[in-house]
């Protein structure tokens, strides 16, 4: 696939990708004998991490490290796992904290739903 195709695929631009490339977050992307991108399906499995991991809000420096760990091969495998359960506690932490949010916002809606329907506003002295 051309990187215009995978842009499009994706939805992100063709800048992100050779960004993406140039910084490590992905391995070296295939090429044509012209050194045109050339991506297969290993690339886009890499493109597609890269993607989801950032969406996520795992830090690029962290998708790096992953990258350079991954091609030494396997005797960075314990390495890699720790590094994906690391992100792991991180983002079911910031999981909690959106859940938490996610929660009052429900009960300020109840409140603001309930007094629609009453006229009246009522809740405890210690909510806002």
């Amino acid at each position: 696939m051309t990187i215009k195709e995978v842009s499009e695929k994706f939805q992100i631009t063709q800048d992100t990708l050779r960004y993406y490339e140039r910084i490590g977050m992905i391995p070296a992307v295939s090429r044509t004998p012209g050194g045109i991108r050339d991506y297969n399906e290993k690339d886009l499995s890499w493109v597609e991490l890269a993607i989801c991991m950032r969406s996520a809000g795992l830090p690029v420096e962290a998708m790096i490290e992953y990258v350079k760990l991954f091609a030494q091969g396997d005797s960075t495998i314990e390495a890699r796992l720790q590094l994906l359960k690391d992100q792991r506690e991180v983002l079911l932490e910031q999981k909690k904290k959106m859940d938490s949010t996610i929660e009052r916002l429900d009960y300020k809606i109840s409140r603001y739903e309930e007094a629609m329907e009453t006229g009246k506003l009522t809740w405890n002295k210690e909510q806002n």
